[in-house]
């Protein structure tokens, strides 16, 4: 808590001022991680460092969002207007804006611990300056790293909440809860702080730990005008081969489960899965026995996952929420709530008691070994709701809202049932079916939320990093008996043949993106009973024309140690690489390689002694191909399943299609020759087709007006063709 009222601003200039006033010119300021930026208050402390040389200004942050823009002529065509309907008046980041350009002064510094996913690998600043930290360990980073400002969007209460003189983190509360206890004692040991909300009437106000008093902050910014349009980056499209490692993931998780879904398609992709498998079981049974995921990997799938509906539902304990699990959790799949005692967890989970309590929840207790409710136990079950809200503990007996007074002896069979029939309430309560630590997503995602009655928002806590990525400390027994047979699905670049894998970085030292959570997760599955860990990886990769295979031998780099390996799934299948040797390690994954690339990969292999000279590659195996793939699953899409946005999207048709023929485009003139070959056949292709003239009008290519605007029309009326 502040010393006194939080300062109120309705101007970002006002606020910097103010912080430079507390703090002097050094500056390490602490940003959210995605959407709770508050650009303009991050903006106008840039251009005040830009102005003035002595200000030395760190940004410590990850994920900074930038407004798409299109780097060849035909994708400015398509993804400027798209940006501009899409993110309006959502300002830039300056500081942004400048690592682009490569105008960043010497006096401002940028350091990131999670890239924007491939988009900085070129920039020396970002390359220079990026922290390697696993995201439970960031705030112990900044703050040795002087951080000495943090800066967030925070949502104000709705008429709904009944919250007044409190505000929600929203979308961010993952580092700066953990952040708060040091912020009270840097303030109690008169250090200089600011900690600042921006509030943003847009942001639904989140629950969990999420929510804090307004006294919690420093300063306020509350500006008079509307506010800005969050980032809504829109749905990515998922391809076959996404869909087919999402089909085979959503045949790991267990009913009754836990579940933890990374950023990008392939979390979309296993969310389509799931809702297949419970709402249309017998098409799931058909797409896995036709893609030959049972015949292959059945008794994975029987031991560790299912087949069948969800019955009791699953829990999703994950880094972040994604707007699928909105999705499941309107169709009935996400719906098993935990509670904050483990014991109850615990008895719940072995069906003891239920949600609905009676007298047999006491007895329960009592067999569970409880013989005399302490203080904390009361608190406790009346957390949970075993007891009612208004029962007392008082000289160690429980007090009635009448004034009775009943023994805490649950030896004692009478004290059992006066404490069941006075003192117990209906059913359990602050139970939670999803705990996050942050999110981002289409604007519909935010809306969803938004427009959720508090009762049912209040099910998706968001909580600090700490209790979502980290296992141990005071609340491991608690953890436990929440995440039973978890599923923690991340996704990962490439993996080496004995088991270790590349998710954030390349041989060379440059960073792609960042170990985030994923190795905490990976770590966690190997620590929890009936936990699992799935690395989804696309079999190959394609660059300037040349495919290669995302499974190798060897690599410069590891984000996940061999000696962690568990399942990693392809769109090829499942390799279940948990308990076993070098050689069976190497020959599952074989199993779910392109068989274009398993040659090579069994000869290096062969020739270091780690495959017997008499293995074989199995026959199934030699059919891995992309052809196969795709005619296994056009039956099922011509359903209507496995759609490239089976959750809708912010994109018209028109963009949809277009921004499939650029894709086919890209591919088509990938090397010099298939540049040529691909131009010559665009001159030969007619454009006055009357359903190519919506698709050439959005791409303002209907009525050239220059020889090189007829021949870009050629080009797109050429891949609009192919891809149909």
């Amino acid at each position: 808590m502040s010393p006194s009222s939080p300062r109120r601003f309705t101007d970002p200039e006002a606020c910097v001022d103010a912080t430079l006033a507390r703090l002097g010119k050094r500056i390490v300021l602490g940003l959210p991680v995605g959407l709770g930026k508050p650009i303009p208050f991050v903006n106008a402390m840039v251009q005040r460092a830009c102005r003035d040389s002595s200000i030395h200004l760190t940004i410590m942050t990850a994920l900074s969002f930038r407004t798409p823009k299109g780097h060849s002529e035909l994708e400015r065509r398509l993804v400027e207007p798209l940006a501009r309907r899409l993110f309006g008046d959502t300002p830039a980041l300056d500081y942004v804006s400048l690592l682009e350009a490569g105008r960043l002064p010497a006096n401002i510094e940028v350091t990131e611990f999670f890239l924007e996913p491939g988009a900085w690998v070129g920039n020396g600043h970002l390359q220079q300056h990026y922290l390697s930290a696993n995201y439970t360990h960031v705030i112990r980073d900044a703050l040795a790293r002087g951080l000495n400002v943090l800066a967030q969007l925070v949502a104000p209460p709705g008429a709904d909440d009944g919250l007044a003189g409190q505000l929600s983190l929203s979308c961010n509360p993952d580092l700066t809860v953990d952040l708060l206890p040091h912020i009270a004692a840097m303030r109690a040991n008169g250090k200089p702080f600011a900690l600042i909300g921006a509030l943003h009437r847009d942001l639904p106000f989140m629950y969990g730990d999420a929510v804090v008093p307004e006294d919690s902050f420093d300063f306020l910014i509350d500006p008079p005008e509307h506010d800005f349009r969050l980032f809504s980056p829109p749905n990515p499209a998922i391809d076959i081969t996404d869909h087919m490692i999402g089909l085979a993931v959503s045949s790991l998780v267990k009913d009754g489960g836990t579940l933890q879904l990374g950023i990008g398609e392939l979390g979309d992709a296993v969310a389509h899965g799931l809702l297949l498998r419970h709402q249309r079981p017998a098409l799931y049974r058909e797409a896995l026995e036709s893609t030959g995921l049972l015949r292959a990997a059945g008794t994975l799938i029987e031991t560790e996952g299912g087949t069948t509906q969800f019955d009791r539902g699953v829990y999703a304990c994950s880094e972040m929420l994604v707007d699928g699990f909105l999705d499941l959790h309107e169709s009935g799949i996400l719906k098993r709530r935990v509670y904050p005692s483990a014991r109850i967890q615990q008895l719940l989970d072995e069906g003891s008691i239920t949600e609905k309590l009676d007298a047999s929840c006491v007895d329960a207790l009592y067999e569970a070994g409880v013989r005399r409710l302490s203080y904390v136990d009361f608190q406790e079950l009346r957390d949970v709701g075993v007891l009612r809200e208004e029962i007392r503990f008082e000289n160690g007996m429980l007090i009635t809202a009448q004034g009775v007074g009943i023994p805490v002896n649950l030896e004692d069979p009478v004290s059992r049932a006066a404490i069941a029939t006075h003192c117990l309430g209906a059913c359990l309560r602050n139970g939670s079916v999803l705990d996050a630590g942050f999110f981002f997503g289409p604007a519909s995602f935010y809306r969803k939320l938004r427009n959720m009655p508090a009762t049912t928002r209040r099910q998706f806590s968001m909580r600090g990093i700490s209790f979502i990525n980290e296992l141990f400390g005071p609340e491991l027994e608690l953890k436990s008996a929440q995440r039973r047979h978890a599923r923690f699905v991340n996704t990962t670049m490439m993996v080496t043949a004995l088991g270790s894998a590349i998710s954030d970085g390349l041989a060379d030292g440059r960073v792609v993106s960042g170990v985030g959570g994923q190795y905490n997760f990976v770590a966690m599955a190997h620590l929890l009973p009936g936990a699992r860990s799935i690395l989804c990886l696309r079999s190959t990769r394609s660059k300037a024309g040349t495919v290669s295979s995302n499974i190798l031998w060897n690599y410069g780099h590891t984000t996940i140690p061999r000696h962690l390996r568990d399942i990693v799934v392809t769109e090829y299948g499942i390799a279940d690489l948990r308990s076993k040797t070098d050689s069976e390690v190497i020959a599952a994954l074989v199993d779910v390689m392109d068989a274009r690339f398993q040659k090579s990969l069994v000869r290096d292999a062969q020739g270091t002694g780690k495959l017997p000279a008499s293995y074989r590659i199995p026959d199934r195996a030699r059919t891995n191909v992309p052809e196969r793939i795709a005619g296994q699953l056009r039956p099922l899409r011509d359903h209507g399943l496995f759609a490239e946005h089976p959750f809708g999207s912010d994109l018209t048709p028109e963009e949809r299609t277009l921004g499939g023929a650029l894709r086919w485009l890209q591919a088509e003139t990938s090397t010099p020759m298939h540049k040529l070959t691909t131009i010559a056949k665009a001159l030969l292709t007619g454009t006055t087709d009357a359903a190519l003239q919506p698709l050439l009008a959005r791409m303002t290519l209907d009525h050239p007006t220059s020889l090189k605007e007829r021949g870009l029309q050629k080009l797109v009326a050429l891949a609009i063709r192919s891809i149909r």
